[in-house]
């Protein structure tokens, strides 16, 4: 039997799970052995939160009345034997809606009310502020209850047409609405801006995400969901529907929204539904199926796209199927094909990220513990040499060996006082690179940005403010990499002279650089100049509504790459001096330990033999410890490639 999306999901969260428990093993071994520093143990902490809180996201995209609730009941939610979001007809979802499970929040439904968006802040802003929600709670032993609740998914509320314009619901100067307006002066608009479904699924508690999206007027007027929902989403399923062609909406929704998503996203299927309204008992199944294949292929032309893309379903059919167990149902709704679909597109991609993005992390900690593991081994093994040197060698042998240690240990105390030196330089620079790259100077030029767009009273003025403000924010990326080159480049020098001078191990600091984020910058600065910096919008967008929507939209995406900026380039601070810190302690304990184990001698010849016991042993050790680090690791890749015990035994428990 081929696996479904929801064994290989489940597969997936076994697999993530072992990985995160031999994670768990590793680090939990380096604090035994004294072995971690606060690198390594802040680089396997972050690794082991991602694992932890790791989501897989799928967005559903369509215009209104296309079926996305019944598909995401049929795929995701038969298990239940209900439907979980509304999809009966004349009720439809009219805001964004994600699904997901929080086991610190009661199991409830969130709603975010419209008049939100007159408000300064994205929604991301408001996810964290957390007061501006209306809650209401899921009943889960009543399934008519936790419908019935979820109806408010569908709530709308009627307003006067300036309150629609504050909203950004409305363009006045669209004949059209002229027209509704003339009709009965009044505008009918969703009561809620978006939606959180905690919900206590299976799937969702081990980390699924699903995002509803409803028409192009909810996406064309959040700019959130284009900035960021979409493009972080792993798979984006884009609905048509059977009985309605493909509309000029539809159109504009796939060319706007859903082709050009890059990002996180890898794939990207559409769904022909309602299939079902093709079954016409007078044709033959031959007539059928040629009829449903004609209209997939036609819609895949007006996609510009390959017919193998485009999966034709009913959802309703198969969610009949799947609560009554009819497989021949089923199997005639066709919705096993799009599921073995997703299953070969979504999991191993994400699985592959994942398993890229832990290997790095825990290949970075292993090879510094190494290279300390090494050093040691070196270093007691020259004191051991050094040591059966001494056998029958008078006192005045013994006193030289005695200088000579004392002299290294100072010639290394001199190369401590110039690395301590270096550290002042090098805190200088790191001081004018979160200058550069701080969030308190983005926040200064948003807000500087925002009082010239308020200033200013014709189109172009507010044009070339924002184009100013994409100018400011690259070039404090531009100067923080130069500021990271000549950082690295000193730090290189310094682990080179150790390396020459005193015999540490030699370390090529870790490259970085800003250009992903620069390249972001320039994805938003592309999607103003096409959404924003156009002569349509500076004449039909008031211009506080256009600082608004500016401000909500890609300054606030600006400010989310620049904290990720920051937090890898601090990360990548740590990492460059870490090593180095590690090393000089290591090797300013091995030359104090040799000075006093020669001292030990010169006052007793006869404990030369236990000094050499006890180095010996310490070699011993040292060598354990790189062996067990070994397996350790060969452990991890073993669950990061393949099949371990772990996995095995939680596929037949």
């Amino acid at each position: 039997m081929t696996p479904t999306l929801v064994d290989e999901f489940d597969h997936y969260s076994a697999w993530r799970d072992a990985v995160r428990l031999r994670v768990e093993s590793l680090r939990g071994w380096l604090n035994a052995q004294e072995l971690g520093d606060a690198q390594s143990d802040r680089c396997l902490d972050q690794l082991l939160g991602r694992l932890q809180e790791d989501t897989l996201n799928v967005a559903f995209v369509a215009e209104f009345s296309r079926g996305k609730s019944e598909l995401i009941n049929a795929i995701f939610f038969s298990d239940y034997r209900q439907r979980v979001l509304p999809s009966s007809a004349g009720r439809t979802t009219m805001c964004p809606a994600e699904l997901y499970y929080s086991p610190i929040l009661r199991p409830s439904l969130r709603l975010l009310p419209i008049h939100t968006r007159t408000r300064e802040g994205s929604i991301a802003d408001f996810k964290s502020e957390g007061g501006s929600w209306t809650e209401f709670p899921l009943n889960l032993d009543s399934g008519e209850e936790m419908s019935a609740t979820l109806m408010h998914l569908a709530d709308t509320i009627e307003v006067d047409p300036a309150t629609a314009v504050a909203y950004g619901l409305l363009d006045p100067d669209d004949a059209e609405t002229a027209h509704i307006l003339a009709h009965d002066g009044g505008v009918t608009i969703p009561r809620w801006r978006h939606a959180l479904i905690n919900f206590p699924h299976p799937l969702l508690k081990q980390g699924l995400v699903i995002l509803d999206t409803p028409g192009l007027n909810a996406i064309g007027t959040e700019p959130e969901l284009t900035l960021s929902m979409l493009p972080s989403a792993h798979a984006v399923l884009f609905l048509l529907a059977a009985d309605t062609g493909v509309t000029k909406s539809d159109i504009e929704i796939w060319r706007q929204y859903i082709a050009p998503v890059q990002g996180g996203s890898r794939a990207r299927l559409v769904v022909l539904n309602k299939i079902d309204g093709l079954w016409d008992e007078l044709k033959t199944p031959a007539q059928i199926d040629a009829e449903i294949t004609r209209q997939a292929t036609h819609s895949a032309a007006l996609l510009d796209l390959p017919p193998s893309q485009v999966y034709p379903v009913s959802a309703q059919k198969a969610l009949v199927a799947k609560v009554r167990g009819d497989d021949v149902l089923l199997a005639k709704s066709r919705l096993p094909d799009l599921e073995t679909a997703l299953t070969q597109e979504l999991i191993p991609c994400k699985q592959a990220l994942v398993s890229e993005s832990a290997q790095a992390a825990v290949e970075d900690v292993v090879v510094k513990t190494t290279e300390l593991l090494e050093t040691r081994l070196a270093s007691v093994q020259d004191q051991i040499d050094e040591l059966h040197g001494l056998r029958g060698k008078n006192r005045d042998v013994i006193r030289h060996m005695m200088v000579k240690a004392n002299e290294d240990k100072q010639q290394f105390d001199r190369g401590l006082l110039q690395f301590k030196a270096l550290r002042r330089v090098y805190a200088t620079q790191v001081a004018a690179l979160r200058q550069q790259l701080g969030m308190q100077t983005l926040r200064a030029e948003i807000r500087h940005t925002r009082q010239e767009m308020e200033k200013s009273h014709f189109s172009s003025g507010l044009r070339e403010s924002m184009k100013l403000f994409f100018r400011k924010v690259d070039g404090n990326m531009r100067d923080s990499t130069l500021i990271i080159l000549e950082i690295r480049a000193m730090m290189t020098g310094m682990y080179q002279k150790f390396s020459d001078e005193h015999g540490l191990a030699a370390v090529n600091p870790p490259v970085h650089n800003l250009y992903k984020y620069r390249k972001e910058i320039a994805r938003l600065e592309r999607l103003f100049e096409e959404r924003f910096n156009t002569v349509f919008k500076m004449l039909t967008l008031a211009q506080g509504q256009l600082t608004e929507r500016f401000f909500e939209s890609l300054a606030s995406k600006v400010a989310q790459v620049f904290e990720l900026a920051n937090s890898e380039t601090e990360a990548w601070l740590k990492a460059l001096i870490a090593p180095m810190q590690t090393q000089v302690r290591e090797h300013k304990t091995q030359l104090k330990r040799r000075l006093e184990s020669v001292s030990r001698i010169h006052a007793a010849t006869g404990t030369l033999d236990d000094r050499i016991a006890e180095l010996e042993t310490s070699m011993d050790m040292a060598s354990d410890q790189l062996d067990h680090l070994a397996r350790l690791n060969a452990r991890i890749a073993e669950s990061l490639s393949g099949e371990p015990d772990e996995i095995r035994l939680v596929r037949t428990a």
